[in-house]
């Protein structure tokens, strides 16, 4: 007979993390710059008070265990309270990117068949606008006071502070089964609908411990945290739960993400740790750089959504800033790997130890990963050998939200990466395998081109995409936006190439364009990219 262990049974439930802030870091400060234009500074005690208002409030307005109810709203901190006021009382939170287009917001709504959505005044405009899309929304509401609501709507709003003030906060977080959903995040969509990624208050619970972790993101209660990863965004990588788990303080930067707005608000709060998408960082740097300026408390950063150019990597560097490169996917809650040093490289040189940084890192603990051949065999850990990536584990979904069809294969989630894994266990991306060149029967990694290309000085973002060839099939083009005031030509950049990379990769021509489209969580959109450069004519063809 089996032996059972003799331990205390208690759900791992998300109300459990802003209650434990409370209880243990209730003095600890959450600051947010408001979309009204001024910093609010409140405490994880008031936090708490306040989400279990709001999860009162939800009950009056007849919220249900299981129905989801849409945020449309910046990081602040009645965005933190809607996250554990829905999610505590049983309710699914369901955050809306709203950099999507109209069509797409509508769609998830829809699809998500949220009761009610929170917002951020911002974006009053596109409420108005996807509202009569939406039949099904109960009540819109504006997150915001009486004395700064609309003075006009094409919508019935209801105010937030006004729900809230009419609780008492007089409420006990309901203890449930921890499997039951509690967040919903949908993919940006870039190819088809987005598609629902429904998590657990477990899953949420075991990712929160994991990402805290040293090896991680590194999350302590001696930091000051500013994520800049949008909470829109699959819920700003957990830290919304993984920084109240440790009683760090929280600064939320709001609309604001310019970068003379955060280096303002980094300097002010005495920000430690940051996590943010290469394109967030590029602003901030050149703010930086341009006006000759330092960072006194900033240390390191997570850089994720996609891959830091080592330029990029090399330039935070030279302000004393720590890169820790991460990947992960709104299918995986979202944290795969990090790239941290193992204690035999730390007397590496520069060179080496930045070629290991410059690779997405190994997996945290709860993830496991493999690369496979276009066979299902899985490939050899050298470094060399590129296949595509699959991962699984308990903060990875099993299934899209209101989709039976299950996208496992043998139990592993294709990742849609291609990607090497070497002995020690470091993964690096190579490629999206949509986006990979294939020239002759042979990869290219676009990834790689890139970050070449952003190494030049006169070179503000680039993207590598395949054009026709008649002979190879496909070849590298390589699509540039100059830094302003700069000047270099085609014949300079592909020189620059010499010597970098495999002379067969070198691209075969430079586009000059004024931008790079974006997609609606800050990467580069290749798909555009294609569809703008379907006919062109490479000089080689």
């Amino acid at each position: 007979m089996a032996l059972m262990g003799q331990m205390m049974s208690a759900p791992l439930l998300i109300s459990s993390i802003i209650k434990h802030a409370a209880r243990y870091y209730g003095s600890t400060e959450i600051v947010s710059r408001r979309t009204e234009g001024d910093l609010h500074r409140y405490t994880y005690r008031d936090c708490e008070l306040r989400a279990r208002k709001l999860a009162q409030a939800l009950g009056a307005l007849g919220v249900k265990q299981g129905e989801r109810v849409g945020t449309l709203a910046w990081n602040g901190y009645r965005h933190l309270e809607v996250y554990y006021g829905v999610s505590g009382m049983g309710a699914v939170c369901h955050t809306v990117n709203p950099r999507l287009f109209p069509e797409q917001i509508a769609y998830i709504v829809n699809h998500a068949e949220d009761g009610y959505i929170f917002f951020d005044l911002t974006f009053l405009p596109l409420v108005e606008g996807v509202a009569p899309h939406c039949p099904n929304v109960r009540g819109w509401v504006a997150m915001t006071d009486r004395a700064h609501m609309p003075a006009e709507a094409k919508v019935p709003l209801l105010c937030y502070e006004e729900l809230l003030d009419a609780q008492d906060g007089n409420y006990e977080w309901p203890q449930f089964d921890e499997n039951l959903a509690s967040s919903l995040c949908y993919t940006s969509g870039t190819t088809g609908n987005p598609k629902g990624a429904l998590y657990s208050h477990r899953s949420t619970v075991l990712h929160s411990y994991a990402s805290a972790m040293p090896d991680a993101l590194g999350c302590s209660a001696s930091d000051v945290i500013l994520p800049v990863v949008p909470m829109f965004h699959v819920n700003a990588w957990g830290l919304p739960y993984s920084v109240p788990l440790v009683g760090a303080k929280l600064v939320l930067p709001g609309p604001k993400l310019d970068g003379a707005s955060l280096y303002e608000l980094f300097e002010q709060e005495k920000v430690t740790f940051s996590a943010g998408v290469p394109t967030v960082w590029l602003g901030l740097l050149q703010h930086v750089q341009a006006n000759q300026l330092k960072f006194s408390t900033f240390r390191r950063t997570v850089i994720g959504g996609s891959a830091a150019p080592p330029a990029m990597i090399r330039a935070l560097e030279a302000l004393d800033v720590e890169v820790i490169h991460a990947w992960g996917m709104t299918e995986m809650s979202p944290l795969g790997t990090s790239s941290k040093l193992l204690a035999k490289h730390q007397d590496l040189s520069d060179a080496e130890r930045h070629k290991i940084q410059e690779k997405q890192g190994r997996v945290i603990y709860g993830v496991d990963m493999k690369i496979v051949d276009g066979e299902g065999k899985e490939l050899p850990w050298d470094g060399k050998a590129f296949g595509d990536l699959l991962v699984r584990g308990p903060w990875i979904i099993d299934r899209y939200f209101r989709n039976d069809a299950s996208p496992l294969v043998d139990g592993w989630f294709p990742t849609g990466d291609v990607a090497t894994i070497d002995a020690d266990g470091f993964m690096q991306i190579t490629d999206r395998s949509k986006d990979v060149i294939k020239s002759g029967g042979e990869w290219i990694s676009s990834i790689d081109i890139e970050n070449v290309a952003a190494a030049h000085p006169a070179v503000h973002m680039a993207a590598c995409i395949s054009a026709y060839h008649p002979k190879w099939d496909e070849r590298p083009l390589l699509v540039v936006v100059k830094k302003p005031g700069a000047e270099v030509s085609r014949e300079q950049l592909l020189q620059f190439f010499e010597g970098k990379v495999a002379k067969w990769w070198i691209p075969d021509d430079v586009a000059f364009v004024t931008e790079i489209p974006l997609t609606a969580t800050g990467k580069m959109q290749k798909l555009r990219l294609r569809e703008q450069f379907k006919d062109y004519k490479l000089p080689t063809a």
